[in-house]
Order: structure tokens, then sequence, then C-alpha cells
């Protein structure tokens, strides 16, 4: 069925999907579909089973060629969702992070807000089998897990993708007056990594991953914890210029411990 001409929805850039690691072309070319029946075009993958591209995306992509024919692959989550402001990662499973759960209509209205705003917005599958690494997880803004029954929650990824781009295109057609933000926009990924990396290899010299076996969960939560703050392009800013002060201070205190021996050792001979 063609879409109705009455509708004239606004010029706003959908979110951008992302799919990590996903197995089978034939989901890719269902994802594409769900996308193209409600106005999403931006699609992304990181890591592809199979590479990219695959023929047999095509075949069940229903025409919607265009989406396949502008998807971008990525060799990491991070690389992929460097250039978005915020992002929310779908899944149904319960996670070991703090970060704040909502329906996929309580996400359609804060990316609308979003990019009402001038931001850049996505949201990140996990593939097929294994879903999203706590590590992904912990580069979005917040989670987002569809409410279904529990007594069969297996959802397969084009429906999960097409429940989420269903809730955008609903808030597109009803063209609610966006809720524009008080603050700052936060800052893209690609700084907020750049921060969180510039911060953990301080830390590591510092002495802090201690024990080394328990690094990757603690660098995990410093991520959550700091994601959570929303920081903006100036505090991000800020923020590593406390980091490099405090890095610089470490080594002052550090050449002059090394002076006081070094004199004490002239001063015994």
């Amino acid at each position: 069925m063609s879409a109705s001409s009455e509708f004239a929805p606004p010029d706003l850039t959908p979110p951008a999907v992302i799919l990590d690691k996903s197995q089978m072309a034939e989901n890719i070319g269902a994802v594409a579909r769900v996308m193209a029946n409600f106005g999403l075009s931006d699609l992304r993958l990181v890591t592809p089973r199979d590479g990219w591209p695959q023929e047999r995306a095509w075949a069940t992509a229903s025409g919607a060629d265009w989406v396949l024919e502008g998807v971008r692959v990525f060799d990491s989550v991070a690389e992929a969702v460097a250039d978005l402001n915020t992002v929310f990662a779908t899944t149904a499973r319960p996670r070991e992070t703090r970060q704040p759960v909502r329906t996929p209509r309580e996400a359609g209205r804060i990316l609308y807000d979003d990019t009402a705003s001038g931001l850049k917005t996505g949201l990140l599958f996990g593939g097929e089998r294994a879903g999203l690494e706590t590590t992904d997880i912990a580069l979005c803004a917040g989670i987002v897990t569809i409410p279904i029954d529990p007594k069969h929650h297996s959802l397969n990824l084009a429906q999960a993708v097409a429940i989420n781009a269903y809730e955008w295109r609903t808030l597109i057609l009803d063209a609610p007056p966006p809720r524009f933000r008080d603050s700052e926009p936060p800052a893209s990924n690609d700084l907020l990594v750049g921060m969180y990396e510039h911060l953990e290899a301080e830390l590591e010299l510092g002495g802090f991953f201690y024990p080394p076996e328990k690094k990757r969960s603690m660098s995990q939560n410093l991520r959550v914890m700091l994601g959570r703050a929303a920081f903006s392009e100036q505090e991000v800013a800020t923020m590593r210029g406390a980091i490099h002060a405090l890095a610089k201070g470490r080594g002052r205190v550090l050449a002059k411990l090394a002076a006081e021996r070094a004199a004490k050792g002239n001063t015994s001979e």
C-alpha cells in the first residue's frame, strides 16, 4: 500500500539504526524493509557475520533498495555511534548497568525532541543470538525494552526495529510540539569515548584498576556512571582538563620524591 499524500511529516532526520554483529542477510533485508515503511534510511552494520554486501538482503527488502545501498559498515559499536548524540540500546535482557529503562514510546519521544533540537540520534540493536555487550550498552543514553508478554518473549530483529520505528513515525505524523532542551546538548559519542579513554589511561598509570582482572567491569561502571551525566562538549573539555591537571600534578609529586631520594643518596655517600 502506498502512503497517503495527506501526511506531511516535518523535516527531521530520523534516528540511525545500528545492527551489531547481525548474522543473516535476510534479517538485514527485513530490517531495511521496515525502516523504509516508517521513513528511516540510515542503516549501519557492525561486523556483520557474512560481510557486506550480501545479495540475499535485497530479496527480503521488498524494494527498499535505497536503505541497503546506503549501508555503512563499522568495526565497532563505538565507531558506528561516534557522530551521534543520543543513542538507545534495545534489549530485552536485564543488565548490570544502572541506566534508565524506557519503552519504545518513551524513547521515541526523547529521540524526537533531541532531533528537533538539532542532535543526531540512533537505536542500537544486538545480534540475533548474543544480543548486546554490556560495554556497548554503556555507550548509550539508556535502554529500550519492548513490553511483551513474558509467556512468549521472542521477537525477531525486524520486529524489534519495526516497533521502535513505528513509535518514531507516530510522533512524526502527529507532529507534537518538540520539548526543547533548557541546557547545552550532549556531546557526541566520539568526544565521550575520548574522555573515557583519557581517564582510564591515567587511572591505569595510577594503579586504580586492581586487581587487573576487574579492569573491564570497573571501566564499564565508570563509563555508565559518567554517561548518565550527559556531558556537553564544554563539560567534556573541562573534564579532560581536570584529568590532565591531576595527571600532571601526580608527575610533579613523583618527580619531587625522586629528587628527594636522590638527595638522600648523595648525602649518605
